[in-house]
């Protein structure tokens, strides 16, 4: 499928945008309930969210400018969702939660911030993709939590939205916490490691300095009167 959309001359931010659109209609079908429906649409979306960049490195289009667009509607995806969430569970229905609704909107914020630390360490830092809870893993959790909702049932498995929302609040401050920490553990590593490179130089001047003080004694004592 994907040599046939690169063959096909399929602009791959065509694919981002249509991702984007179904996440944003995943939120408005968690937002009237229909968790079932909403798992299938965020498993779709999330299929073209992986073609499009394996159709620009195949079809040779990939721009810096895409990487941007992509890596935007990214996060605009993650909040629709759980904006799509608290509404669900705001609303005036059986299933209103305010603590639900507090997850859901920790949660986003969480998501949001552990994007955030990973773009921003990245311009002090090569890399920054450490901890257990990034977007792939998210987005599995949401489906999972989707999937598994059957208003009525009593089944062990079944309507795990809420505890899904418990692990996504927890691990997504988790995960920022780790990002912080890694890049400030890498920073000083590179503080340290200049500072090693510059420090033989140093001592390597002083040494010239001293021998060269004691070269003009020598001859200022040895010198005839």
């Amino acid at each position: 499928m994907v040599r046939w959309l690169a063959y096909g001359h399929i602009n791959p931010n065509i694919l981002t945008v249509i991702g984007v659109s179904l996440n944003v209609a995943c939120g408005l079908l968690f937002g009237f309930g229909q968790f079932f429906w909403a798992g299938v649409f965020l498993i779709v979306a999330n299929l073209f969210d992986m073609l499009d960049g394996q159709v620009a490195r195949l079809s040779g289009r990939v721009t810096r400018f895409g990487g941007f667009l992509d890596s935007s509607l990214d996060r605009l995806s993650d909040m629709v969702v759980f904006v799509g969430l608290m509404v669900f569970y705001a609303r005036s229905t059986e299933y209103h939660s305010t603590l639900n609704v507090f997850l859901a909107g920790a949660a986003l914020m969480g998501s949001v911030m552990v994007s955030y630390a990973s773009a921003r360490a990245e311009s002090l830092i090569p890399k920054c993709d450490v901890g257990f809870l990034r977007r792939p893993e998210r987005v599995v959790l949401l489906i999972i939590g989707a999937l598994s909702t059957h208003p009525g049932s009593n089944n062990f498995f079944a309507n795990r939205m809420p505890a899904v929302l418990w692990v996504l609040a927890i691990g997504s401050y988790w995960t920022f916490a780790h990002r912080m920490y890694h890049t400030w553990r890498e920073l000083n590593r590179a503080n340290v490691e200049v500072e090693t490179e510059t420090q033989p130089s140093y001592v390597s001047n002083s040494g010239a300095e001293r021998r060269t003080e004691q070269t003009l004694v020598t001859r200022l004592v040895n010198r005839p009167e």
